[in-house]
């Protein structure tokens, strides 16, 4: 019988996982079966429970049960930890193993994918919430020269920062000072705001973005997000949306799960699309 693993969501029918980890199987030879689970809202544990009693060996997490997922864990690990939240779970027996893969396979993206080592870069993290936590373990341990937090209220962004200072120096800002800076003095910029799920364009100025800025967009599928549409308009000519995050987080995952690490290519260049300008397409 064939090892099972699924993604947990609610909705869940717009997820590529279930492609993207079957095809890693393919990819290496791996014998397992892999679905989606739509879980109802304050039904997660539930469904994870009578997965695991169905002989489930892991779990992919996605909106809006990261949090859920913390709480269910056994063990925590020290990305999950940091994080605040969970988007990858293992069964060992009765332990319920939890890590977070979303900011390693961010920065994997970055690094592996585009070239754009952070070490010694200036880099402009947009939002203080769920998705800058998970980054920001990852790119301190990359020894950027800056790393600058800019949020709405600028106490969450203090806090996580503090939270965050035994890894590396965060500075903490908000939009408004950040309109005020020199122009273009940022080498990275990455919208970790939910602004662009809902079509919106952060309080970002159009200033901070400079011609050979590297702009990272979280949210995949979006097409020329509002983001994305502000750093063209400045200019900009290399970025990208969240896929390769997405492939990356999930090769993780399932390297976590199998043992073998799957090469993430070929997905991702079969999920993207071009967004800024012919040099924004992987090779």
């Amino acid at each position: 019988m064939s090892d099972r693993y699924a993604v947990i969501g609610n909705p869940i029918g717009h997820s590529k996982s279930p492609m993207i980890h079957r095809a890693f199987a393919a990819q290496t030879g791996q014998d397992l079966e892999y679905t989606a689970i739509e879980a109802s809202i304050g039904g997660f544990a539930a469904a994870v429970t009578g997965f695991r009693a169905q002989g489930g060996r892991g779990l992919n997490i996605t909106a809006p049960f990261k949090l859920d997922a913390f709480a269910y864990a056994t063990k925590l690990l020290e990305r999950a930890r940091l994080a605040g939240a969970t988007n990858a779970m293992l069964f060992v027996g009765d332990e319920v193993e939890a890590d977070n893969f979303d900011g390693v396979g961010l920065l994997r993206d970055l690094e592996q994918n585009h070239g754009i080592l952070l070490r010694g870069k200036r880099v402009l993290l947009l939002g203080a919430g769920g998705a800058a936590r998970g980054a920001l373990q990852p790119f301190l341990e990359a020894r950027p020269a800056e790393l600058v937090i800019v949020n709405r209220t600028v106490a969450k962004a203090n806090a996580l920062g503090e939270e965050f200072a035994p890894y590396g120096a965060v500075i903490t800002t908000d939009y408004d000072t950040l309109a005020a800076e020199r122009p273009g003095r940022y080498d990275v910029v990455v919208n970790a705001t939910s602004a662009s799920l809902r079509g919106e364009l952060p309080p970002v100025p159009k200033s901070v973005f400079g011609k050979t800025s590297f702009v990272y967009e979280l949210a995949y599928g979006k097409g020329l997000t509002p983001f994305l549409h502000l750093a063209r308009d400045a200019g900009v000519e290399r970025g990208c949306d969240g896929v390769g995050m997405l492939v990356e987080q999930a090769a993780e995952a399932f390297a976590w799960w199998r043992g073998v690490r799957p090469d993430t290519r070929s997905m991702i260049e079969q999920l993207t699309v071009p967004l800024l300008s012919p040099s924004a397409v992987r090779h």
